[in-house]
């Protein structure tokens, strides 16, 4: 349903700490003009855990509308009250995105059984595409695959984001999902690891790197999906640099200071974040300009 580079999209912030809609906006822009296939808004990256209820959900408005149907938009709606979710992912649909990505919920680890039927529910509430998101070193749990193939049965579960760090996962939940007659698309949420994902089956990433050289990725992911690894290959060994250093402190802190020293938005990020040390920047910096060594096929 949906393929290819995703960003997952920061949320820029002005010289008060508001959201700044209209470097949200440009940014929007930015992507659709370079070239990404699809942007999530409200995710990880995007500080959906210090945003508002009202906050987040003009922010996928505003996404939505500024995106106006050129690509699709997929809704951070996750969260660990599963009333919660179900009330994010109604105002997502009601906003008119895509589809929603559905986070595992964090802190208080349910069971298998406990994230089927918090999953199940949201379904049974909403009727909407949904992409279920597996990250335990956020969330302190882990949708093993035999659960994503479960949900995968439902049919507006349409996709999961795999970023547990174990690569094997992606051809097991594919395996899982065919004995069990069901079908469900897997993107990778890890960008170092994305181009072997998509060899072993996935159908894009969920990216950070993206924020940055959107053209770079989305151009990778074209190729490798096409087949064409030798090109995705040159392409991604000019990005190595960015995929590790974009995390050398928790996500969304460098992807946010380099955007702004790039002049694309503000610097300001949300407590308890910070922003990026001093110490980083120049290897940020030397990052950047390594990616732009990468074999592209038009300028950026």
């Amino acid at each position: 349903m949906f393929h290819g580079s995703m960003v997952a999209l920061v949320t820029p912030m002005d010289s008060t700490g508001a959201v700044d809609d209209r470097a949200l906006r440009e940014l929007v822009e930015w992507h659709i003009a370079e070239g990404t296939d699809a942007i999530v808004a409200v995710g990880t990256t995007g500080e959906s855990a210090t945003l508002s209820v009202k906050e987040h959900v003009a922010v996928i408005r505003s996404v939505v509308q500024q995106a106006h149907g050129r690509i699709p938009v997929i809704a951070g709606t996750g969260a660990n009250s599963t009333a919660e979710a179900i009330d994010l992912t109604r105002a997502a649909m009601e906003a008119q995105a895509d589809a929603a990505l559905l986070v595992s919920p964090y802190y208080n680890k349910p069971t298998q059984e406990g994230l089927f039927q918090h999953y199940s529910a949201i379904a049974d509430a909403c009727h909407f595409p949904m992409i279920l998101y597996n990250v335990p070193g956020r969330t302190s749990g882990d949708i093993l695959p035999e659960t994503a193939a479960r949900l995968a049965q439902r049919p507006c579960v349409v996709g999961i984001k795999e970023a547990s760090g174990k690569i094997d996962r992606v051809a097991e939940i594919l395996h899982l999902s065919e004995m069990h007659a069901a079908s469900i698309e897997v993107y990778s949420g890890d960008d170092s690891a994305a181009l072997a994902a998509v060899a072993l089956g996935a159908r894009g990433v969920i990216s950070v790197t993206a924020n940055i050289v959107p053209r770079a990725m989305a151009e990778m992911m074209d190729a490798a999906l096409a087949g064409d690894f030798a090109l995705a290959r040159r392409i991604n060994a000019a990005l190595v640099p960015l995929h590790r250093d974009l995390f050398v402190e928790s996500n969304p802190i460098p992807v946010k200071w380099l955007l702004s020293d790039m002049q694309r938005m503000g610097p300001q990020i949300r407590l308890p974040l910070t922003p990026l040390q001093e110490t980083y920047h120049a290897r940020l910096r030397a990052a950047l300009q390594h990616a732009d060594r990468a074999p592209l096929s038009s300028a950026s």
